[in-house]
């Protein structure tokens, strides 16, 4: 008995195709599909990322001093009700501060009188600590005041005559930098002159008789 085959495509006819788009692997087309959304996350992630990268910090300066002129240099045993914070200068009292370190606040009118002869006032707010103001005390020159101060607008304020720097904290390198440029009395009106002698009383007492610092 013969057996029968399904009949042939007739002669002529092109050979098969390839099978239809459901039978294939669809692998590839994943993988293609994954590629592209890396390649649109990429160009639009990265250029995001770089501006978002903050700028590099650049070298400590003296931008930010601030300077004041016509101060005015009267002696007066009156307060003074000052501009600035701490003051920078102006009419202040006969008598000045004492040099050196104090644990409390000093008068204004008293501590001006030593910013006349030249002198470095170094205020600090109640944030610093010990170790950070005698740290700080330690790169003063003789003629120089420290004191803490009520109300700073910064943790830290160096002023001397007619200039003045806040201070992000003791360890802010523009206080050297600030030193170096003005520490040696050259804006006061009578620069070179010491605060030695002047009163130990932070208060001051108010007047010539507080203490023996009268100046002639």
């Amino acid at each position: 008995m013969s057996t029968l085959l399904p009949p042939g495509p007739p002669p002529g006819s092109p050979p098969p195709g390839p099978p239809a788009q459901d039978e294939r692997n669809p692998a590839p087309l994943v993988i293609a599909g994954i590629a592209a959304v890396l390649v649109i996350a990429l160009a639009i992630g990265v250029p995001i990322a770089l501006r978002s990268d903050p700028e590099p910090a650049g070298p400590a300066n003296l931008d930010a001093v601030k300077v004041y002129g016509d101060l005015g240099n009267a002696h007066t045993i009156e307060d003074v009700d000052y501009p600035q914070v701490p003051p920078v200068g102006g009419p202040h009292d006969p008598v000045w501060l004492d040099c050196g370190t104090y644990t409390e606040p000093v008068r204004d009118e008293n501590a001006v009188h030593d910013l006349e002869h030249g002198g470095i006032w170094l205020t600090y707010g109640a944030a610093v600590d010990e170790d950070d103001v005698t740290a700080m005390a330690a790169k003063l020159g003789h003629n120089s005041i420290v004191s803490p101060y009520d109300g700073l607008p910064s943790p830290v304020v160096v002023t001397v005559w007619g200039r003045q720097l806040e201070l992000d904290g003791a360890d802010d390198p523009r206080l050297g930098l600030f030193l170096a440029a003005y520490g040696d009395g050259h804006t006061a009106p009578e620069p070179f002159a010491s605060c030695a002698g002047g009163t130990q009383d932070p208060g001051g007492g108010g007047g010539a008789s507080s203490g023996s610092g009268a100046n002639v």
